[in-house]
Order: C-alpha cells, then structure tokens, then sequence
C-alpha cells in the first residue's frame, strides 16, 4: 500500500508498505541481476549502504540457477541473506535484448537462451510461475519491450498485446497467491506503461492498465537510446494519468541528474546498473560531480573520495589507495568503488526525501541539477 506523505510541486514524499517492510519514497533499488551485486557485496554490505531495495532478474534466475531450485531452497530471501523488499522484473526486456531468434505471438515469446542455446518459451502465465517461485516482494508483470523508434503501427499494436498480457499476469498472480504452497503469497504486482514516444499510445496505455487496480505501476520502454529531453516528456506527459495512490516506478533510470528530473516530475522509485557498473570502471559519484579516480592527479591524494561522505569506504581509504588499487586490477577496488556509489545513490535519495519534507527540493534541485552528471572540479 503507497502513502502519499507530502507533495513538493509534482515530487512525491511518500511510503510503500510491502511484507518484508517499508520502503520510503522516492527511493533507488540496488540492481542485483543473479542475485547479488556485481562488485562483491553481500546482504550484510547492503544493509551497511543503507539498501532499501534489492532487484533482481528474473530472467537470469531462471535460465540459471532456476527458479525451481530456488523455491526449494526457501525463495530469495532465504537463498540470499536479505531481508527486506525484493522486486524482481519480468523477465521481458531480457528476452527482448539478449535472446537471439526470438519469435513473438499473441501465447508469449519462443527464443533461444544466450547461454547455452536451448529453447525457451515464456509468455504471461511462465513469468508470473517464475517470479512466485521466486518469492519476491513485487512482480513485474510481462510486457514487449519495443525499441525506440518504432513505427506507430507497430508501436500500438505491442500496447495492446502487452495490455492483453497484463490481464493474463494478474489472473495468473492472483492464482498463484491463492496456493497453499506458494513461497510468498502477498506478492505484489505492478504493471508497466509502454507506448514508445508516442503521446496518445502512453496515455490511452496508462488509462487502460489504470482500470486493473494493481499494486504499482512503472514507465517502461525509456532510457533505451532516446534522447533525454524525449524521456522526460513522455514522463510528464503519462504523469497525470497515473493513480495519484499507486507507487509510480521509473525503469532502469538513471544518472543522479536523470533521477532529480524525474522526481520533479513525479517518480516514486529507481532503478539502474549505472552506479556499480560506472564504479568498476573507477567512475565515482559525489555531490560535487563525477570522479575519474584513474587520473593521475589522485596518485597522492590522501582525502576520501568525498569530504563529509560517511560510507564506509570513505571512513577508512584515501584516493590515492582507491586509485592504487584500480591501477593494479585487485578485487578489491570493485567492492569499494561499487559499495561507494550505491551508498551515493542512496543517501542521494534520503537528501531528496527531506528536501520534500523540508518544503526546499526547489532549491536542492536547483543546487544539484546541473553538477551530479557533471565531472567534478577537484
């Protein structure tokens, strides 16, 4: 259930109350694809970075280790160590991206797994088995994911077919919850809008999936190649459609600049690869900017990554360190660079949570909005 604290212009201060506890609005989900973050941290690193979110990949988790063995083992919960929210997404932008010969039909989509090749269908019904198996928190429904651009005819006749797959994944969830055996019968469901760039496909989507009451709704199909300008568009132009009592959840965006945009134009929830996977690379996210730490000015640098920064990395190793060990490939830079910038991410996160609550996100955004994505001066 989503509970509307306080409003701040169209920015939403709010709480979402699930089984495995509350997530505070807006919030960022830590992206771990297999079931842990890529980088080397654990369930305990994630309660350490203050995690609200762990979401993980349907997809993956079914074509290995699978989703059956998994439910045997107690459900991700139990299998991973975390206890708190787990979304997992439904599986579709991956059959959609990595599958190779996939073939699409009104039942579901034929494609061949890119590990090992092997034939796989998944339609509605399979991706809502494989997410209860799975036990999480919050299921994604099934959805076609469209590249952008896409032809309008095309484009509408995807919408339409994903809405038809809606209701088949809420008749299957609802199923599903109803077992006796069931990992996690409170399971939510949200829905996803779609629609390309298309105005009235995204409105006349919202409105229909609007009337299923379901437990969240997403904005799909964005971040996939359009220009930025495009995505933040079609946010405020689906916004008013969406149920002001429904959590409102921003696929796979996005830099920190991405993320204050969206917020100001009424987003709930987060979620991107973009802080771990920037961070193997030695891209580091402050309040000041972006960090290069390969840059040979850091070679002696002895302050922590960002001043005032109370993460655990910046409590105990310098620059210089940090940058000494991205230069010689040790492991340990990945675990450090990436436990950073999540816990950047999610203190990002509760700073916009109190600006709203302060009644000062104008002046926080105006303060951030044109430095986060910037490279930092020092």
């Amino acid at each position: 259930m989503y509970k509307l604290i306080k409003k701040a212009g169209n920015a939403r201060l709010g709480e979402f109350e699930t089984v495995h506890g509350t997530v505070k609005t807006p919030g960022f989900m830590n992206v771990a694809t297999v079931a842990a973050i890529k980088g080397g941290l654990d369930a305990e690193d994630l309660r350490t970075i203050n995690t609200q979110v762990m979401l993980c990949n349907t997809y993956h988790l079914h074509v290995r280790t699978g989703d059956e063995t998994i439910k045997e083992l107690g459900g991700l919960h139990a299998f991973t160590g975390w206890n708190g929210p787990i979304l997992t997404d439904s599986g579709g932008f991956q059959v959609f991206s990595l599958a190779k010969l996939r073939r699409i039909k009104e039942e579901g989509v034929t494609f061949n797994s890119h590990i090992d090749g092997r034939h796989i269908f998944m339609g509605p019904e399979e991706s809502m088995r494989i997410q209860s198996n799975l036990g999480s928190t919050i299921a994604m429904a099934f959805d076609e994911c469209v590249e952008n651009p896409a032809e309008y005819v095309y484009a509408k006749q995807s919408c339409e077919r994903t809405t038809r797959w809606l209701i088949r994944c809420k008749e299957e969830h609802e199923r599903l919850n109803a077992l006796s055996g069931t990992v996690n019968p409170h399971q939510l469901l949200f829905g996803i809008n779609q629609g390309c760039t298309y105005d009235d496909l995204r409105v006349k989507h919202m409105e229909e999936i609007a009337k299923l009451e379901l437990d969240g709704y997403a904005i799909g199909g964005l971040a996939v190649g359009e220009p930025t300008e495009e995505m933040y568009r079609v946010i405020s132009v689906v916004e008013p459609y969406m149920p002001a009592d429904k959590i409102r959840y921003l696929m796979g965006v996005g830099t920190p600049g991405n993320i204050l945009e969206a917020v100001k134009r009424g987003v709930d929830l987060f979620d991107c690869v973009m802080p771990s996977r920037n961070a193997r690379h030695g891209h580091l996210f402050t309040f000041g900017g972006v960090i290069n730490i390969n840059n040979a000015k850091y070679e002696k640098d002895l302050r922590p990554i960002e001043e005032g920064c109370d993460c655990p990395v910046c409590r105990q190793h310098s620059r210089a360190y940090i940058r000494h060990l991205v230069k010689a490939k040790e492991v340990l830079a990945l675990r450090l660079c990436v436990m950073h910038n999540l816990y950047f991410y999610n203190t990002l996160m509760a700073r916009i949570r109190d600006a709203i609550a302060n009644g000062t996100f104008d002046a926080f955004y105006n303060d951030y909005i044109g430095v986060l994505d910037e490279r930092a001066s020092d």
